[in-house]
């Protein structure tokens, strides 16, 4: 009899089985099995909040298959995800097949390699009840909320919505922040900056201040008065001071840096990353090494790195860029206090597969989100980034200018990498060679009126990096949590920036009048310290429930009796689209299948029409206009108007820039540094790009 492994998906299986050889049986259960009931809540709220779970609908098949399987085999072991939802898949496999729990059956791959099957099944474990019993409370907790809050707002707004434990929060942060943007008085300021030379050199400088002091210039006339009195006075240099800064590497990445930097560097989804991280994780045939698992378990907050793995890096950097890239130390990272450590930071399973050797087996996704965690971790284990700084003191009579510039002395891992991030930075150029009490001359004296800017719109990026810090959800959540927000039509994508609709905008009012604790961010991070606590044998499940509950019944309560008889009215957004039936303007609805035009004057004018939106620039094909459409996955394509006999689609974006050599207009890929390159194939300066033609049914694009 051969002994059988369960795992979740068939491409885990097929990879685990090359390792585990005959004598083993390795089956997946594609996910959970046994789940609560989607038609009713499945929560015995008054006996102690027992939940009832069944056999989801349509996995009886695959139910007797693995029961057949594990009764002819001698041992069954649960390989599935080393996680709260795996360890509960697991848990529920046990059930279904009467397994004993209390049997060391339970086992986990930190990587799908060789090395991470052989210590996984080494080191066997029995089901950890904590683990279970914290991600049962999260289940059951989640569900109260959804199934007890639902209903409310479908009365008192409309069907078809829904409130979340941590969706609802999420929402608020999008809506305060969008508030704060309206509400920003902008103040004005001015920047006056002298364009200096010393000898054939040049560089700017720019004002400080006025007779010892730092001083704001906030208007036109401070400004203009201080620019011509220093126009009239010799710029000499008063004081240099130089100095040495290091710049260290970022750490390897952990989900929620993983999901932040995808989105900087290349457009995607926190979903669209983890579905590329998974095939990663699971295993891909990889040529001259067969199948294998390229990445580390990629849902973590740690950011430990296995010693073996550092020395394999180090190797590695000595051999690629020379040995003054290899730091004499080894390079350890600081980690959130609430960081669960069960695994290691998110990194190649085998450092000398490099991006380009694994090339020519990726593609896509798969390949793009390979390179970048492959060059972030090599990078984190690099020598630091040496700089000289320099600060320039110059005097201009009484004013006082300063220049700043830095050089690079030694480039270390920046040879590779670097952390984009979301804040804008003053840019720093290197100085000309300069001395102490040279007279300056000047070149040129600009004074520029400015405003001070709002902070930005949420992007997926900095919503992330927001509800981690606040302590709401776990990394394992941002990607669930942001697609139902906007699958549900509460936020909508502008761009990279998430706004919130007026939807979402209403259901967020009204949860914040009546269940103040549902949208309050220190009650959602206190709530995760204590499934946090949950999962550490700290706290009874049940009792965290109850203490939840006792206060949530109450909350329900009253906002029923309050809101007996009111409705809630969405606001509808006027545009300035005239309806052409009855001349009344047309406002923008969201329906079933999203946001339409319709008549105000309904129901006396029940005039519809679907929301056109054009993007800059024109088809590279026929010349028309181009539309800004979003696939079934919620990622931003772009296809031609005429879609009977042009046809023509792409994921990259058109510019309102155009081509020097054939005049057409230029398209970008997604991502900061990308730069509008011409696509236009019968052009001398042509650049090849992936464009996907509708099919023959008028089907959409998706991501596939």
């Amino acid at each position: 009899m051969s002994k059988l492994v369960i795992v979740e998906s068939p491409a885990k299986a097929k990879t685990i089985k090359k390792y585990l050889g005959e004598d083993y049986n390795v089956i997946a259960s594609m996910g959970h099995i046994r789940d609560l009931p989607k038609a009713q809540m499945g929560v015995d709220i008054e006996d102690n909040f027992k939940p009832r779970y069944i056999n989801i609908p349509g996995k009886s098949k695959l139910i007797r298959e693995l029961k057949t399987a594990a009764a002819e085999s001698e041992m069954v072991y649960l390989a599935t995800d080393p996680d709260r939802e795996g360890e509960a898949i697991s848990w529920h496999l046990a059930h279904i097949l009467k397994l004993d729990t209390a049997q060391q059956n339970r086992v986990t791959f930190g990587e799908i390699t060789k090395k991470g099957v052989t210590e996984g099944m080494a080191n066997k474990r029995t089901i950890d009840e904590d683990l279970i019993n914290a991600q049962q409370a999260r289940r059951i907790l989640d569900r109260i909320v959804g199934y007890k809050l639902s209903p409310f707002l479908w009365e008192k707004i409309k069907g078809g919505l829904s409130a979340g434990r941590v969706q609802s929060v999420a929402v608020k942060l999008i809506v305060d922040r969008h508030r704060e943007i309206e509400s920003f008085v902008p103040q004005e300021y001015w920047n006056i900056d002298a364009t200096l030379a010393a000898g054939s050199k040049k560089f700017k400088a720019r004002y400080y201040g006025t007779n010892g002091e730092k001083v704001a210039v906030d208007n036109e006339t401070q400004a203009m008065k201080i620019k011509a009195s220093s126009e009239n006075q010799p710029f000499e240099i008063a004081k240099i001071t130089k100095g040495n800064r290091k710049r260290l590497p970022a750490p390897p990445f952990i989900t929620s840096s993983l999901q932040q930097e995808a989105s900087r560097r290349l457009g995607f989804t926190a979903s669209r990353t983890m579905r590329a991280a998974q095939t990663l994780y699971e295993g891909v045939e990889v040529a001259g090494y067969g199948q294998l698992g390229l990445i580390t378990y990629m849902r973590t907050d740690s950011l430990r790195v296995s010693d073996e793995a550092i020395f394999a890096a180090k190797a590695f950097i000595k051999e690629k860029f020379g040995e003054q890239y290899v730091p004499n130390y080894k390079r350890t990272y600081k980690q959130k206090n609430n960081a669960q450590d069960a695994h290691e930071a998110i990194r190649p399973t085998n450092v000398n597969i490099t991006p380009e050797a694994a090339n020519a087996s990726l593609s896509g996704d798969v390949a793009k989100l390979y390179k970048l965690i492959w060059e972030r971790f090599v990078a984190s284990q690099m020598a630091d980034c040496l700089q000289e700084t320099v600060a320039v003191d110059i005097n201009c009579g009484n004013h006082l200018y300063k220049a700043n510039g830095y050089t690079v002395l030694f480039e270390g891992f920046t040879a590779l990498y670097e952390e984009q991030t979301d804040e804008k930075k003053e840019k720093e150029s290197a100085l000309p060679p300069l001395e102490e009490d040279t007279k300056l001359k000047l070149k040129e004296i600009e004074a520029a009126q400015k405003f001070t800017q709002p902070p930005g719109e949420y992007t997926e990026a900095t919503l992330i990096k927001a509800l981690e810090e606040n302590g709401i959800g776990r990394p394992s959540t941002y990607a669930p949590i942001i697609y139902t927000i906007t699958e549900k039509a509460y936020v909508e994508r502008d761009g990279k920036k998430l706004v919130p609709t007026a939807l979402g905008t209403t259901i967020n009012d009204l949860l914040e009048a009546q269940f103040s604790n549902i949208v309050n961010v220190k009650f959602s991070a206190d709530m995760e310290t204590s499934l946090d606590e949950i999962e550490e044998g700290k706290k009874e499940w049940t009792a965290v429930l109850s203490d939840f509950y006792s206060d949530f019944s109450k909350d329900l309560e009253k906002a029923q009796a309050d809101m007996e008889g009111k409705k809630v009215k969405v606001p509808d957004e006027v545009t300035d689209e005239i309806c052409e039936l009855c001349g009344k303007p047309m406002v923008i609805k969201t329906g079933k299948f999203g946001k339409f035009l319709a008549c105000s004057g309904f129901p006396d004018c029940k005039n519809t029409k679907r929301i056109i939106r054009y993007a800059k620039g024109s088809c590279v094909k026929c010349g028309g206009k181009m539309l800004v459409l979003t696939s079934k996955r919620g990622r931003v394509f772009y296809a031609c108007e005429d879609n009977t006999n042009c046809k023509f689609i792409t994921w990259e974006e058109p510019t309102d820039k155009v081509c020097a050599a054939c005049g057409k207009s230029l398209y970008k890929k997604a991502g900061k540094a990308a730069k509008p390159h011409c696509i236009n194939e019968s052009c001398k300066d042509y650049k090849p790009t992936v464009t996907r033609k509708s099919s023959k049914k008028g089907k959409t694009a998706d991501e596939g």
